[in-house]
């Protein structure tokens, strides 16, 4: 019998069996049947977001194992472990408990600076993809909901994070919960609740018994389940509409094109959580972090020299550090703006204003089509203007929050380096703004020059009347699909129709908001279209147009 017509080998019953019972109940294999072969596209900034859910994985990993020996208390001890310096020193059970993980317990040290490095490259890897998103406009419609959804998900992880490395009570973790502390205290109206719900009473009174173990309960219980639901939710929605892809041959809008989710992008995806907890396991075992047993148990009324935390917290520190020392009396009530807009301000102007950009760059463009091709951050230069701004915004008072250092380092006055922050504060995002936008309106100039006069090939002819000119050649064809998905600028819609009547959408002050926010979007766009005459290239233009044709066929 023939190898074509020889009957296919049956399943062994221990395995045939279990797969027909789930499948009659679950339609299981129906469903892997179909989504095994999903496609997934293939470009190296999709992995920013896998980093941040492998960096998730194994938090959650080692934390598990860091529990194990964690004792959330405050109760007083005596530490006889064996760390020299610190054995017969009063402290409690939860800093002590730390020191015998990092010492007595084996792999222990390496385990707790794997788990602080997995929760700073966490924390990165959002903010990075979260960029990514925002750059190429992967947050327009249908994929809002997965926008916000990633906007929670750095906030609570900002929280998660200060609740980890505020548990083991040292000097450091405790100067933070100071000023966690303070920026609760200074809430109108709901302040004072909140500090002694969180803290159990007066500051440091209240650390000696309810904080830590309720830190303990928000990190490792509350915080981790609003996580996982966050991030199920997050890829079930990805899962349903489809990755975002970038504009490359034989990607449309209606037409996905990558690799099948089985075996490529299986096969790639483990091979880079391999490469994710390598890169952890080396940062761990080489890099110290956080070395809690050189600052010692915490005491109110010491600090360590240099105290910073981790930098996607810096920001709040950097503007509580440049903030003027503001305050409003009245009534007998004291309101400290010095520390409530440096706590609600900064944080609140970039996430307030990234969750609502989605929504507001539909009603100023008008553009309420589905998106499922990503745009090039040159082609949308008012989009990437503002995000570079809040991106100078962000990295600015994140380098206030080490004024101190700074001025240590390059011997500059402590007074002059924070005067210097306040000004660039203010000034800087404006600037940032403006060279991105002229920078994008650069390089979509030189794209319309390229699909217009096409590339220089580096070859000079001579004419017969003595003139010498570079040849130029057609673009290769990937590249002019790349630069010819840019959609150019709508004309903007008249304010008034043929008989003077106002057109809807632009009465009253919004209306005329909405119209000149549109016009300041697509005033300045560069358009990039092929032509047929008028270039002196036309032969090179229609031969790369007829060959593009052929390929598709």
């Amino acid at each position: 019998m023939s190898e074509a017509t020889a009957p296919k080998a049956a399943a062994p019953k221990a395995v045939d069996a279990p797969l027909t019972f789930l499948d009659e109940r679950l339609g299981s294999t129906t469903f892997f049947k179909r989504n095994v072969k999903k496609v997934f596209p293939d470009h190296w900034s999709f992995m920013l977001g896998e980093i941040a859910l492998y960096s998730f994985i194994i938090l959650l990993l080692t934390g598990t194992f860091l529990t194990l020996w964690f004792q959330p208390s405050m109760h007083e001890t005596v530490y006889e472990g064996s760390y020299e310096p610190l054995r017969g020193v009063k402290m409690s059970q939860a800093y002590a408990s730390t020191l015998h993980i990092t010492f007595d317990v084996r792999g222990g040290l390496l385990m707790r600076q794997i788990h602080h490095w997995a929760a700073i490259l966490f924390m990165a890897s959002i903010c990075a993809h979260m960029l990514r998103v925002f750059f190429t406009g992967a947050y327009r419609k249908p994929r809002e909901i997965n926008w916000l959804i990633g906007i929670v998900l750095f906030t609570l992880g900002m929280l998660e994070g200060l609740f980890g490395y505020s548990l083991p009570d040292d000097l450091l973790s405790g100067t933070g919960l100071r000023i966690t502390q303070g920026v609760l205290e200074s809430l109108p109206l709901v302040g004072t609740y909140g500090y002694m719900f969180l803290f159990g009473g007066e500051f440091p009174e209240g650390m000696n018994g309810e904080l830590i173990p309720r830190l303990f309960t928000l990190h490792i219980l509350l915080l981790p389940g609003i996580f996982l639901a966050l991030i199920t939710a997050h890829m079930m929605i990805m899962w349903h509409q489809k990755h975002t892809a970038m504009p490359v041959k034989n990607q449309t809008e209606e037409q996905v094109y990558g690799y099948p989710f089985y075996p490529v992008f299986m096969a790639k995806t483990g091979a880079y959580f391999l490469f994710t907890f390598g890169v952890l396991a080396l940062l761990g075992a080489f890099a110290q972090i956080n070395p809690i047993w050189q600052f010692g148990p915490y005491d109110p009324g010491a600090i360590s020299s240099g105290s910073q935390p981790d930098w996607y917290m810096g920001v709040l520190e950097g503007s509580l550090r440049i903030m003027p020392n503001w305050e409003i009396t009245a009534w007998g009530h004291t309101l400290s703006l010095n520390v409530l807009i440096p706590a609600l301000g900064p944080l609140g102007i970039i996430f307030t204003g990234a969750a609502l950009w989605p929504f507001l760059e539909r009603w100023v463009t008008g553009d309420n089509r589905s998106h499922h091709v990503n745009d090039r951050p040159r082609n949308a230069p008012v989009r990437t203007g503002v995000g570079m701004a809040a991106v100078t915004f962000y990295g600015l008072l994140w380098l206030a929050g080490a004024n101190d250092v700074i001025a240590e380092r390059f011997h500059v006055s402590l007074f002059a380096t924070t005067w210097f922050f306040r000004v660039t504060v203010i000034i800087g995002p404006i600037l940032a703004y403006i060279i991105t936008k002229r920078v994008c309106l650069g390089l979509q100039r030189s794209d319309a020059n390229v699909i217009g006069h096409g590339v220089e090939s580096g070859i000079i002819v001579a004419s017969p009347d003595g003139r010498f000119s570079e040849r130029h050649e057609p673009a290769r064809e990937e590249e002019r699909i790349t630069i010819l998905s840019k959609e150019n600028a709508r004309p903007e819609a008249p304010a008034t129709d043929a008989n003077g009547i106002p057109a809807p959408g632009t009465k009253g002050p919004l209306g005329v908001l909405r119209s000149r926010l549109q016009r300041a979007w697509t005033f300045d766009d560069i358009a990039v279209e092929e032509h047929e005459h008028g270039n002196g290239h036309e032969g090179h233009e229609l031969e790369a147009g007829k060959s593009d044709k052929e390929l598709r066929h």
